[in-house]
């Protein structure tokens, strides 16, 4: 049988390595793996575990080891990351099974000759109880939240200290699973009922959403997935696709649709009237949008390779066009921690790219027509700074509304939605 910790550990090597998408990486090693469903489990709470607190669990093993860690091979320092992980933030795991299958998987590798270095180490924390900073200084903050420095910089600039605080702490929460219920195949009621049926609690929060509460499915052999009942979908999104007010037989546009979620969210609310333009600029994307209508019985989405920032003459004109654009994803990092651990520098042309999407659903626009630009980050530089620089060149338009979500435990991810409307 699979070793859930070594999974774990070959996982975060091949995301330190490659740079790879987490959920991408894990899914991959987990499917190819003969693991039992608990650990599975094991293993993924392990594997988003570290990488949530790996700036903390790299201070405290820096305070262990006399030389630090920096000439550690990957797989010793995984392995460590994983065991110390153990030690610090589960409270179900004995403290004598953290450090001994930490030095199984060791003694088991070509790097057995650091088994005894792997259980002093580990040993030593629980010997020593190292404690974080308390301050609030950046770096104190970057240590305690496991948040890189210059992530916390950047989010200062547009919130107090407190409200950082408060955000750096729900990047550390689990994500909450909410499903968008497909009203055409059943309520938020009935599907409350069928999910009973499967033992998995869930709670209906309105007539199009529902919150699982516990328990737990693979969607890929989950029936009531399969049949089309339900959609994932979190309440932040489907307050973004409520925002565009989709109404029967309109012609929407979603320039940057996947994976379709919020397409999926509008035909539901068109009632299957109208058509809703679905693009993406990568084909394969496209086919997730294709599959996902397929199953839910979406007849009035059409599915097209295009690029969001080039007009396209044959989309022809909408009465309302979504532009859910490129962002920095600060709005879920809970839901995808990686997003703290890519370079500054990955980001710094987003703004041009965001803005450069913006002005060309102009062109897609009909007269008194709507746009409805979104973004899961909570950087107003990405957010309120493109509203700004758009209706200074557009004057045409005026600001309906503007919603700013951060993210929050029952309240949805970082999220930002603003409504323009052509005069």
């Amino acid at each position: 049988m699979a070793n859930a910790r070594k999974i774990a550990v070959n996982a975060l090597i091949k995301v330190d390595f490659n740079n790879a998408y987490s959920n991408i990486t894990l899914n991959e090693l987990l499917k190819n793996s003969n693991a039992s469903v608990a650990d599975k489990a094991l293993a993924t709470a392990l594997f988003y575990g570290v990488l949530d607190r790996k700036i903390t669990l790299d201070y405290v093993l820096n305070e262990l080891i006399e030389k630090g860690f920096k000439k550690l091979d990957s797989f010793t320092l995984n392995v460590l990351r994983v065991g110390l992980y153990q030690l610090m933030f589960t409270e179900k795991i004995p403290q004598s099974a953290a450090v001994n299958e930490s030095v199984k998987i060791i003694k088991a590798s070509k790097y057995s000759r650091n088994a005894g270095f792997v259980n002093a180490v580990l040993r030593n924390y629980i010997r020593q109880n190292i404690e974080l900073p308390n301050g609030n200084s950046v770096k104190d903050l970057s240590i305690k939240f496991s948040c890189p420095e210059w992530i916390i910089n950047d989010l200062l600039t547009d919130y107090s200290v407190n409200t950082v605080i408060n955000i750096l702490e729900e990047f550390l929460t689990a994500p909450e699973l909410y499903l968008r219920v497909n009203r055409a195949k059943n309520s938020a009621d009935e599907l409350v009922e069928i999910l009973k049926t499967y033992e998995i609690k869930s709670q209906k929060i309105n007539e199009y959403t529902v919150l699982i509460t516990d328990g737990g499915f693979n969607f890929e052999k989950f029936e009531p997935y399969l049949q089309g009942r339900f959609f994932v979908q979190d309440l932040s999104s489907q307050r973004c696709a409520n925002a565009v007010n989709p109404k029967t037989n309109e012609r929407i546009l979603d320039m940057c649709a996947a994976p379709g979620g919020k397409t999926f969210a509008m035909a539901d609310l068109m009632e299957g009237t109208g058509e809703i333009v679905s693009c993406d600029i990568h084909p394969h994307k496209i086919e997730l949008i294709k599959s996902g209508a397929k199953r839910l019985g979406f007849n009035n989405i059409s599915p097209f390779i295009c690029d969001a920032t080039q007009y396209n003459e044959n989309l022809g004109k909408f009465n309302a066009v979504l532009c859910d654009v490129p962002c920095s994803g600060f709005g879920i990092i809970k839901r995808k921690p990686d997003i703290k651990y890519k370079n500054e520098n990955n980001f710094k042309d987003l703004q041009d790219v965001q803005l450069k999407i913006l002005e060309n659903a102009v062109n897609y626009l009909l007269p008194q027509g709507r746009i409805i630009y979104s973004t899961c980050t909570i950087r107003k530089s990405e957010n309120e700074g493109i509203i700004n620089k758009f209706l200074t060149k557009y004057q045409q338009f005026s600001l309906q509304e503007m919603n700013v979500n951060l993210p929050q435990k029952n309240n949805g991810d970082g999220f930002f939605t603003a409504v323009l409307i052509k005069k």
